[in-house]
């Protein structure tokens, strides 16, 4: 295994101060990088070792914040901070600009091979730097399948990979399918994978707090998911020693 090394780096967003988690891969050479968007619960050690295995991949790998330091354990909490920031692209594009202006900051990143990454809220803040104009090699959302302003999808220019669980209720095939009409409208390069079973944040392993209806860990798809994630940044942010 790689010897990578982690940080917390603080930085203003959204009216808050952020606590991102920054991995760095061995060597000191400048490496492609991924931005790591976490659920609407917010950023977790979940998403630390996540950014920690992409850094042993060879990437630099930021999982970024997005309420100020706390992880929102609360559903009512948690959607009461969410859901008005899901209705609002600005305030998404500026939590997104804020953690990309950290990573393309980090002497280790190569500013040209950025990808952005996300689940759920951080998903939809990763698609909405796309719709942004931000140049991106790759886009991920995991149950994240949100739709954006009339005519702003054709501003992605990049690869977007989706998934979603074909038994979640927050993301239902009205959803799915408004989303993929506004990717192909755009002339976007977009693929959905639907797994078979699963919840909303399929993905994530069991917590020990309330989850809202319809959440549920699907080990199998899990892993499944995380394999499509790493292929996408295989194929579009290839990692070359």
């Amino acid at each position: 295994m790689a010897t990578i090394t982690t940080r917390t780096v603080e930085y203003p967003a959204d009216g808050l101060t952020m606590l991102g988690h920054l991995a760095l891969p061995a060597g000191t050479d400048r490496r492609p990088a991924v931005l790591l968007g976490p659920e609407g619960t917010g950023l977790s050690d979940v998403e630390r070792h996540r950014a920690d295995t992409l850094a042993e991949l060879g990437y630099v790998a930021l999982a970024f914040d997005i309420h100020g330091g706390r992880y929102l354990g609360d559903p009512e909490e948690m959607l009461a901070r969410c859901l008005p920031l899901l209705a609002d692209p600005d305030r998404m594009r500026g939590i997104g600009h804020a953690a990309l202006d950290v990573l393309r900051a980090e002497p280790r990143t190569d500013p040209d091979r950025i990808a952005a990454i996300g689940y759920g809220t951080g998903g939809a803040i990763a698609l909405e730097l796309g719709r942004d104009g931000v140049d991106l090699r790759a886009i991920g959302t995991v149950n994240g399948l949100t739709t954006g302003r009339p005519g702003e999808a054709a501003r992605i220019h990049c690869p977007v990979w989706a998934g979603v669980g074909s038994e979640d209720p927050i993301m239902p095939p009205a959803q799915r399918e408004a989303f993929t009409a506004e990717m192909q409208s755009a002339g976007v390069d977009w693929r959905l994978m639907v797994y078979g079973g699963a919840l909303h944040a399929f993905h994530h392993p069991p917590v020990d707090h309330t989850v809202l209806p319809g959440v549920g860990h699907h080990p199998r798809h899990a892993q499944r998911a995380w394999r499509d994630v790493v292929d996408l940044l295989a194929e579009c942010l290839p990692v070359t020693e």
